[in-house]
């Protein structure tokens, strides 16, 4: 089998998998074969590593296989969309109602409520507030006094942009997860049963 050496560059991947189907890929650090003699341009570089390829002289990286690469994507994108669906919540802030003082999640059920009143027109914070449900409820003087503020239509604007963004984005956490769940399955090793010694107890879950 033809054997291929690469150098891990910032533009490596797509090469390195294309060729993995159908040759020997060695994939070798470049900090490793930086200063390896012979090499002076490109060219004479790619043959050099080549040779040394051939001779085993150069340490392969480790490249993960194609489903394990996979399951780093979704995650890495479900780290990336957790991360903007946060920042969503932190631009809520920007329109002057400091919902957030009072409720430690603007995005429940009654931060929810209340913030797509405020989006219909509601400027009323005594309205606003007895949108609160359960616990949240005791703290109904300080959330009138944290819904009041200028919420204007520009910031009724905004905030219905930034509530779509947000359920766009939970949409698309909750896909990769679901996603993320199947693939990882593989990977899970298998539960074990073990038999009870004679004379011991075993104790059910509750």
């Amino acid at each position: 089998m033809t054997l291929v050496v690469i150098e891990a560059t910032s533009d490596w991947k797509p090469f390195c998998y294309v060729l993995a189907e159908g040759l020997n890929v060695i994939l070798v650090n470049a900090r490793q074969v930086k200063n390896l003699p012979g090499r002076k341009t490109d060219a004479s570089g790619a043959a050099w590593l080549a040779q040394l390829g051939s001779h085993g002289l150069v340490r392969p990286s480790f490249v993960p296989p194609r489903p394990v690469r996979e399951l780093r994507d979704l995650t890495r994108a479900r780290t990336t969309a957790t991360r903007e669906r946060s920042r969503v919540v932190q631009r809520l802030e920007d329109t002057g109602i400091r919902l957030s003082v009072v409720a430690s999640d603007i995005m429940g059920i009654s931060g929810r409520a209340m913030l797509e009143a405020l989006i219909r027109g509601e400027a009323d914070p005594h309205v606003l507030a007895d949108l609160a449900k359960r616990k949240l409820r005791n703290k109904i003087p300080e959330l009138t006094e944290a819904l009041t503020g200028r919420f204007r239509e520009h910031h009724a604007f905004l905030t219905r942009l930034h509530l779509d963004q947000y359920d766009q984005l939970t949409t698309m956490i909750d896909e990769i997860t679901a996603r993320s769940r199947r693939r990882w399955h593989p990977f899970v090793p298998p539960p074990t049963c073990s038999t009870p010694s004679p004379g011991s107890t075993s104790t059910l879950p509750k």
